[in-house]
């Protein structure tokens, strides 16, 4: 029997938050993303250089220091192309960490697309010139190929995954949905329906959010969680399985469950506990493809996400805002193409990363208290009214660029 393995897989992404952008600085100033004020969260070196300080750098440090103490231990990355920019400029030492950590062979880079954006949903040409302008910067920054695919926020159906397999990703990730599992377990690995070689791997979002979202929570009856009794359902999940999928962002450490919850001391601990069994081991999403093969068939013909309690795109298509802002942003892909100007495609690029529309999400209850838990607006009606003020400075410039155009099209 082989090795019972976790698949531990992190995200890390930053966005360039809009400033307080009002109608009076269109057509008169084009920085979108400079607030020139430092004590806002729409400051984005403000926000780099914190999460760096509460996330990048004590868990990379942890990374290293577990990566020389377990042999068995792996990790899989996914690195937006936004983060790295900010990082590259304002936290130079973390790329640098993360260099450290995939030269070690045991950390893989997960494909993606380089903005966070939506764009597979609204023009696919501009998609492909996301995943390949990510796919060529992970190559220049880390010297490695990416071979498996993550769709932003893991946004995921049928179709993603025909494509996926026609472009040569041996892999994808997606949410492990219960009504679409139904009886199925998310712990092994399955073929989407209709391709011939792609393999999927399934988030186990129970196991996942426990740590992502329930760790700090003093309301929840299992806190607090200790490593021993992880290692107990983590040992239960993979009784009968090959796999664990744990998926989760990476400001899960640090930031979303500040130091003093006990995060690091607690993955410290969990990772040795799990180690010292020599039945287990960890994966690489590649590594995980590799030793199992696809179990079954598994169909997804309606995108799934792995955000909010529906799981599916109402986080970022939920309301008439959202849908507008999306529609207007993308409808300008050919005019800002034209252009040539990498400065204006590069804006109009950064205003394409699906935060923008998540901060403008008009949800109740609990999801509603996440969405605003990570803006940095008073309102998703601020949010929408910034963002929608940079788009017709966009459609300002390009007016310029083309003699034609209009400011309220």
């Amino acid at each position: 029997m082989s090795k019972r393995g976790i698949v531990l897989y992190l995200h890390v992404h930053q966005p360039y938050r809009v400033r307080q952008y009002s109608v009076f600085d269109t057509a008169a100033a084009h920085d979108y993303f400079n607030d020139p004020n430092i004590d806002t969260d729409r400051n984005n070196e403000k926000v780099l250089r914190k999460v760096a300080d509460k996330s990048y750098r004590p868990m990379n440090a942890l990374l290293e220091k577990l990566l020389a103490k377990y042999p068995e231990f792996k990790v899989s990355l996914s690195i937006t192309g936004t983060f790295i920019e900010q990082a590259e400029q304002w936290a130079p030492d973390v790329i640098e960490s993360f260099k450290r950590l995939v030269a070690t062979g045991r950390v893989e880079i997960v494909s993606e697309t380089y903005y966070h954006s939506l764009a597979f949903f609204y023009s696919r040409s501009e998609f492909e010139r996301q995943v390949e302008a990510h796919r060529s910067k992970i190559r220049e920054l880390f010297g490695v190929e990416t071979s498996v695919f993550r769709n932003t926020e893991l946004a995921y159906n049928n179709d993603l995954a025909k494509w996926a397999e026609d472009y040569g990703f041996k892999g994808i990730l997606a949410e492990g949905w219960d009504p679409i599992l139904e009886w199925r377990s998310s712990n092994t690995i399955y073929r989407p329906i209709g391709t011939q070689n792609i393999s999927l791997l399934m988030k186990n979002y129970h196991l996942s959010d426990d740590l992502a979202f329930r760790f700090s929570d003093k309301n929840w009856s299992e806190w607090p969680l200790t490593a021993d009794k992880y290692n107990a359902w983590t040992s239960a999940a993979t009784a009968d399985q090959p796999l664990l999928n744990l998926f989760m962002d990476y400001e899960t450490f640090g930031e979303h469950q500040w130091a003093d919850t006990g995060i690091f001391d607690f993955f410290e601990n969990f990772v040795g506990d799990w180690s010292q069994n020599s039945d287990n081991t960890f994966y690489t999403v590649s590594e995980a493809i590799a030793a199992v093969p696809p179990v079954a068939e598994i169909s997804m013909p309606q995108t799934v996400t792995w955000a909010d309690s529906e799981r599916d795109l109402t986080a970022w298509l939920g309301n008439s805002m959202q849908q507008e802002a999306l529609r207007h942003i993308y409808a300008l892909e050919d005019d800002v193409m034209r252009t040539g100007d990498l400065e204006l495609i590069a804006d109009w690029r950064k205003l394409q990363t699906s935060d923008h529309v998540y901060y403008m999400c008009t949800k109740w209850f609990t999801d509603g208290d996440v969405h605003a838990y990570f803006s940095p607006y008073d309102s998703p009606y601020d949010a929408f009214l910034y963002f929608i003020n940079a788009v017709r400075d966009i459609r300002w410039r390009l007016h310029h660029y083309h003699g034609t155009g209009s400011l309220n099209g």
